[in-house]
């Protein structure tokens, strides 16, 4: 007599597994990303999946298994918003500019471009729709990871100076703009076999919806906190942010937008809103980071597992690719605003880590049909393989004890002679950790891709 498949035991196992290997990967230096994802490919059918009470693909536990994939990528989406500040310093404002110009619309431009020229069979989902393919082909070559740099920043104990400010600055512009050509992109694989006219009109929706939850809802949470019959304003302010969330998702879910942009804008109305508290968005981020996004991420190998689709020949292809353009394009703009070539190269290393947003937008057009298994595989490995390289690199460079942008106000060695209260008020390493940037009014969440220290542990 079989035993029966146990659920539990399933997701026991399998965040056991994340937490000890993405502890694991946090001591030999890697992102803990990558321990994470391991552990799903462990726990797939080549490997632990042979138990006999472990789920099987496509079974009735199936449906909970989509759920916490979903919610996990959900509250990613929320904590990457949630941690998007005031970083635009007026002084750097120009040199984003410039940095935002090459190093997100040239990559993207030119990525699109060179594909434009090439057979993408090998490269496209069952949904069959080149220009959504496209758009995905140019977002994930431009794309910067918020919560993967601010953890490295963190970990290198260098999110006070001028150089973490002006990558995070990049990395907001970048994010806001790419996830709209994703809206985009969503919108045309879904409506492949519809008139140009429900196209249109479904892109327009969603631009809406956008535009209306980062600058309408933020006023009207402002008004409904200062309301008097609202009690949970005063006795349980994570139960309003986490309606504020569900609010969202469910008007994402009848306006028929992927739920990926309704975490994100709400996470960019509550870090905007001035009610919530940083003790209420790190109560938020504590439990998503030590339970929902460990399970998002080992299901994310766990799916990968299962599809079994690597392609040396087009992840090495994609790798080498992405990486020229991205890091050549942000050089390029560093050099015409002004920076020397060292700082060039560190700030284009630093712009080429693509992380938890990277994989997001290759889960998103992998669920739309939009990228095929090995494409979708592709992509993986490489926001993985950027995101190492970029911490790896920057720990290297400081280990030699250069900085990381030349001396000068507000660069690094400008920032080691400033006075303490300019530095990170909580030791590197751990979950929740803030930072103030000089010229800013708010301190920023270094959002944990990777999540809390070595063992796992929030200190306060």
């Amino acid at each position: 007599m079989s035993k029966p498949e146990s659920l539990v035991l399933f997701l026991f196992v399998l965040l056991l597994l994340a937490h000890l290997l993405g502890a694991l990967c946090v001591r030999l230096r890697q992102p803990r990303v990558v321990g994470e994802i391991l552990a799903g490919v462990l726990a797939g059918p080549a490997l632990l999946g042979r138990l006999e009470f472990f789920p099987r693909p496509g079974t009735h536990h199936q449906p909970a298994l989509d759920f916490l994939y979903a919610f996990g990528l959900l509250m990613l989406m929320f904590l990457s918003g949630a941690g998007i500040h005031s970083l635009f310093h007026p002084d750097d404002r120009r040199k984003i500019v410039w940095l935002t110009s090459f190093g997100t619309v040239l990559p993207f431009l030119i990525a699109t471009a060179l594909s434009m020229s090439l057979p993408l069979d090998s490269l496209m989902g069952p949904a069959g729709h080149p220009v959504a393919l496209l758009l995905i082909i140019g977002i994930s070559v431009s794309i910067t990871s918020i919560p993967v740099i601010s953890r490295i920043f963190q970990d290198l104990q260098v999110m006070h100076t001028r150089f973490a400010r002006l990558v995070l600055g990049v990395a907001v512009v970048e994010d806001i703009a790419l996830w709209a050509g994703l809206a985009g992109a969503l919108s045309l694989a879904r409506a492949s076999a519809l008139p140009w006219s429900d196209i249109t009109k479904h892109i327009t929706v969603t631009v809406l919806y956008m535009v209306l939850g980062l600058f309408l809802v933020p006023r009207v949470l402002q008004w409904l906190h200062a309301a008097r019959w609202n009690p949970l304003a005063r006795m349980s302010p994570v139960t309003q942010v986490v309606l504020l969330l569900l609010a969202y998702a469910a008007v994402a879910e009848l306006l028929d937008i992927n739920q990926v942009f309704a975490g994100f804008l709400a996470g960019l109305a509550a870090s905007r809103n001035s009610s919530f508290t940083q003790e209420t968005l790190d109560s938020i981020a504590g439990l998503s980071n030590s339970l929902f996004i460990p399970l998002y991420f080992a299901l994310v190998g766990y799916k990968l597992a299962l599809i079994n689709a690597l392609s040396p020949g087009m992840l090495c292809a994609f790798l080498v690719v992405a990486c020229v353009i991205k890091l050549a394009s942000v050089g390029l703009g560093a050099r015409l605003a002004g920076f020397p070539s060292s700082d060039a190269l560190n700030l284009a290393v630093a712009t080429n880590a693509r992380g938890g947003p990277g994989i997001a937008v290759a889960s998103v057009a992998f669920d739309a049909g939009i990228i095929s298994p090995a494409f979708y595989t592709t992509l993986v490995a490489v926001a993985v393989l950027t995101s190492q390289a970029a911490g790896a690199w920057l720990s290297a460079v400081l280990r030699r004890g250069q900085s990381l942008l030349s001396d000068g106000p507000g660069s690094e060695a400008a920032a080691e002679r400033a006075p303490s209260a300019a530095r990170t008020d909580v030791p590197s390493g751990h979950a929740g950790a803030t930072a103030r940037i000089p010229g800013t009014h708010r301190a920023f969440v270094a959002l944990n891709l990777m999540h809390e220290d070595s063992k796992g542990r929030q200190r306060p």
